[in-house]
C-alpha cells in the first residue's frame, strides 16, 4: 500500500489543478493531520455553490477513513504514523443535479509525532567475562544493545551500575554509540559480578522536551583467571586493593654437630604458600634455589617442611632461598628467604624458681605505672627466670611477656608494668613467659595482681623518690648554704672587719725586718705630765729612716697602716684610711687625762717651744734640723741594737694592754719612697717655756 499510495498521490497531485472544477472547492488540496488524532478531526472545511452537492467517492483509496459532516470533512478514527501509510488520499464528488459531476481529489499528510519510546531488542542480557580481560576490550557489542524508534528519532545512550563502586570499570563508546567495553582491570577480590543499566533516550534532556526512555538490564560475572602467583603466609599487603602481600622471612635455629631428624621450627611459622587466587587453587610446588651451602638442608616438595641432611659444622647462619611454584604454570612462582641460626646446644629450658608471683597496683594511675610487690609498696614487683645452661645460671638471652593479659606488660629485666589506666579495682591473673631469644626455649609462671583503690593522700614514708628528685633537692641545699655563708661573712666584716685589718696589717709589718717603729725610744710606764712635776728635759735622739727596698711603692699604705705603737705613752698617727678610729682613741685618751695636763697632736711644718705640753711633728724639707733638741741619725741598720726586736715585742704588748690609761703623745713624720723623716721628741715644763 506504501507504494501505490505515494504513486496514486503524486499523480493526482500533477492532476489538481486541471481537475478543479468550479462548484466545490477546499482551501488545500493538501491539508496536514497530526497522528493521534481524535475521531471527528476536522481535515479540511468544503465550500460548495448552490445547487450542488458533494459526497466521498467509494472508489477513494482511503475514503473509510473521512466522513461528511456538513461541509466539514473529518476523520472518523485515529492515525498512526507508525502503522500506516504517512499520507491519505481521498476524492470528493460534487454534481449538480444528475448531469454534471466533478471529483475533488484531496491529499491528507500525516503529522509524525514523538509518540513511542525507543526499543531494545533484548531488555536483559547476561555477559561472563574472566578477570584477567583486557583493558578497553569490548564486554557487549553494539548490534546487542542498540535500540530502535518507530519515530525514527535519534537516540542517545548512557550507562550506569547498580552495584556500588563497579561503575567505572565499564563504559560506552560514545553517546549514540551503545558499545560496552573494559575501561579499568578488574579484580575477582574486589567483586566477582556487577549489574550494568543501559538507557536509550529519542531526546536529549532539556526544557520542556518529551523525552522517551527505554532500559536494558546487563548482568556482568566475573570469571576468576589464574593472574596472581604464589604466596608465601604470613604475608602483609601493601596497597588497599589488596593484591600485593610480601612476606616476612622465615627463622630457624639448629644446634651445633646436631643433627635434627624433625622437621625444623620456624618462626613466624612453617613455610607454607598459597594460590591468591581462590577459586583456581592451583598446586604448589617447593624447593631450595639458594643458599644451601653444603646441602646441609632440604625442603619437602609438596608440604615445605625443612628438614636437615647433615649436622652444621659451622657456627655461621644459612640463609635459604626456597621457590614456591605453581604446577600448571612455573612462571607463577615466589621465592621467600630462611635464615637458620647455628647455635651452642641448650640443655635447659628458662624456669621460674617462684611458681606465683603476687603485686598489687593502684587504680587510676598512667600507663607504664609500676606494679608494687604485695605488703610492699615501695618495691616494684619484678620477676626473674633462670637458666641451668649458664654457670650463674643468668641468662642474658632472655626477654619477658605476658601472654594473657593485654592490660600490663613485661620489660626486658623483668619489671611488671601497667598497659593502661586500671579503672576499677579487682584481680588480675595472667601468666608471664620468659623466653630464651637464642634456643626459642620457654618458661613460665602465674602473676597475681591485686588492683585496689587509689590512697586518698600518700604519707611521706610511702613515697619514692628518684634521682633526679634527689639531685634537685641537694641543689636547692647547695644555694642555701652558699646564701648563708655569704650572709655571715658579710655579718663578720661588718662586725670584725677594721679589727682583722689591724691585725693583718701588724702582723705583715712584724714579719719584715726593718719597720718604722723607734725602737731607742722608751718612757716610763706613767711619766709624770702635769705643771707641777720638774723634770729636766730629756732629748731623745731621732733617727732618719730610709725605706727598707723590699717594699715596694705600692705598698706604702699596708705599710704605714701597720706601723705598731713604741710605748705606751705613744700616739700613732694613722692615714686618712682610719681617721675615724683616731678620732675614738683621742676621745678616750681625753677621757682618762682629766686631771692630767692635755697633750696635744699636732702635724705641722713650724715650732713651737712655747707649750711644755707641746709635742710636734716637722718634715725635715721644711723646717731646720739645726735647733739645739734636734739630731739628725743617719738611717743605717748597722745602728740598730740587736735587741730592738725585743724590745718591739715589750712595746707592742704593753701596748695593746694599757694602750687607754697611757696614751701621751707621739709625733711620727713618713715620707714615700727613699725621703727621710725627722721626729722631735721632748718632753718640757713650764720653766723650759
Amino acid at each position: 500500500m506504501g507504494v501505490s499510495h505515494w504513486l496514486l498521490a503524486s499523480v493526482l497531485f500533477l492532476l489538481l489543478p486541471v481537475t478543479a472544477q468550479q462548484g466545490c472547492s477546499v482551501p488545500s488540496s493538501n491539508p496536514s493531520v497530526p497522528e493521534n488524532n481524535p475521531p471527528g478531526y476536522v481535515v479540511t472545511t468544503i465550500s460548495v455553490e448552490a445547487n450542488f452537492t458533494v459526497a466521498i467517492d467509494s472508489s477513494s483509496p482511503d475514503g473509510d477513513y473521512f466522513t461528511i459532516q456538513g461541509y466539514e470533512l473529518q476523520l472518523i478514527r485515529s492515525v498512526d504514523y507508525e502503522a500506516s501509510d504517512t499520507v491519505l488520499l481521498v476524492t470528493l464528488t460534487c454534481k449538480k443535479g444528475d448531469v454534471e459531476s466533478y471529483s475533488l481529489p484531496i491529499i491528507v499528510t500525516i503529522i509524525n509525532l514523538n509518540d513511542n519510546s525507543p526499543v531494545f531488542k533484548e531488555t536483559s542480557l547476561t555477559r561472563v567475562i574472566p578477570e584477567d580481560t583486557k583493558v578497553n576490550a569490548t564486554v557487549v557489542a553494539r548490534e546487542d544493545v542498540s535500540a530502535s524508534d518507530a519515530d525514527l528519532d535519534t537516540i542517545y545512550y548512557k550507562l550506569d551500575s547498580m552495584v556500588q563502586n563497579t561503575s567505572d570499570y565499564f563504559a560506552i563508546k560514545g553517546v549514540n554509540n551503545p558499545e560496552i567495553y573494559l575501561q579499568k582491570a578488574l579484580n575477582y577480590e574486589k567483586f566477582n559480578s556487577t549489574t550494568l543499566l543501559l538507557y536509550a533516550m529519542d531526546n536529549t534532556e532539556g526544557t520542556n522536551v518529551t523525552i522517551h526512555t527505554a532500559t536494558a538490564t546487563i548482568s556482568i560475572i566475573i570469571e576468576q583467571a589464574d593472574t596472581r602467583p604464589p604466596w608465601f603466609l604470613p604475608c602483609t599487603f601493601v596497597d588497599t586493593d589488596r593484591s600485593i602481600c610480601i612476606s616476612s622471612t622465615y627463622a630457624g635455629r639448629v644446634n651445633m654437630s646436631e643433627m635434627s631428624t624433625a622437621p625444623l621450627t620456624l618462626e613466624p611459622g612453617p613455610i607454607y604458600a598459597i594460590d591468591p587466587d581462590y577459586i583456581l587453587n592451583e598446586k604448589i610446588v617447593y624447593s631450595i634455589v639458594g643458599g644451601n651451602a653444603d646441602n646441609v638442608f632440604s625442603v619437602d616438595a609438596d608440604t615445605g617442611n625443612l628438614t636437615m641432611n647433615k649436622v652444621a659444622s659451622s657456627p655461621n647462619s644459612y640463609l635459604l632461598q626456597v621457590m614456591a611454584t605453581q604446577v600448571n604454570n612455573k612462571q607463577k612462582y615466589s621465592i621467600a628467604n630462611v635464615e637458620i641460626q647455628v647455635i651452642n646446644k641448650s640443655d635447659h629450658a628458662p624456669y621460674f624458681e617462684s611458681r606465683m608471683y603476687a603485686g598489687t597496683v593502684f587504680v587510676g594511675l598512667d600507663p607504664r605505672s609500676f606494679v608494687f610487690q604485695a605488703g610492699d609498696s615501695s618495691s616494684p614487683l619484678m620477676i626473674a627466670a633462670l637458666d641451668d645452661d649458664f654457670p650463674d645460671k643468668a641468662n642474658p638471652n632472655i626477654e619477658y611477656y605476658i601472654r594473657n593479659n593485654t592490660n600490663f606488660i613485661a620489660t626486658k629485666d623483668g619489671l611488671i608494668l601497667t598497659n593502661v589506666m586500671l579503672q576499677s579495682p579487682g584481680t588480675a591473673v595472667m601468666e608471664a613467659v620468659a623466653k630464651d631469644t637464642v634456643s626459642l626455649q620457654e618458661g613460665s609462671t602465674v602473676v597475681t595482681v591485686e588492683i585496689t583503690a587509689a590512697k586518698a593522700e600518700t604519707s611521706s614514708s610511702d613515697k619514692i623518690y628518684t634521682a633526679q628528685d634527689m639531685g634537685i633537692l641537694g641543689g636547692i641545699l647547695a644555694a642555701l648554704l652558699l646564701i648563708a655563708l655569704v650572709f655571715l661573712g658579710l655579718m663578720i666584716y661588718k662586725q670584725y672587719g677594721k679589727t682583722v685589718k689591724f691585725l693583718i696589717n701588724k702582723k705583715f709589718s712584724k714579719d719584715f725586718p726593718g719597720s718604722y717603729d723607734n725602737q731607742a725610744y722608751k718612757q716610763d710606764e706613767h711619766p709624770d705630765l702635769s705643771a707641777n712635776g720638774q723634770e729636766s728635759p730629756t732629748y731623745i735622739n731621732v733617727t732618719q729612716i730610709q725605706q727598707p727596698s723590699l717594699f715596694l711603692a705600692s705598698s706604702n699604705e699596708q705599710e704605714i697602716n701597720g706601723l705598731p705603737q713604741t710605748s705606751p705613752a705613744s700616739a700613732i698617727t694613722f692615714d686618712q684610711k682610719v681617721e675615724e678610729e683616731e678620732e675614738e682613741e683621742e676621745e678616750k685618751v681625753e677621757e682618762d687625762s682629766k686631771h692630767e695636763k692635755e697633750v696635744k697632736s699636732i702635724l705641722k711644718t713650724d715650732r713651737n717651744e712655747g707649750d711644755p705640753g707641746y709635742k710636734a711633728v716637722w718634715f725635715k724639707t721644711d723646717v731646720d734640723p739645726s735647733g739645739e733638741n734636734v739630731e739628725v741619725i743617719n738611717d743605717d741598720a748597722a745602728d740598730y741594737d740587736d735587741d730592738s726586736d725585743q724590745d718591739l715585742q715589750e712595746n707592742e704588748k704593753e701596748e695593746e694592754d694599757d694602750k687607754d690609761d697611757h696614751y701621751r703623745g707621739l709625733g711620727m713624720s713618713l715620707a714615700s719612697g727613699s725621703s727621710s723623716v725627722s721626729v722631735n721628741m721632748s718632753t718640757r715644763d713650764d720653766s723650759d717655756a
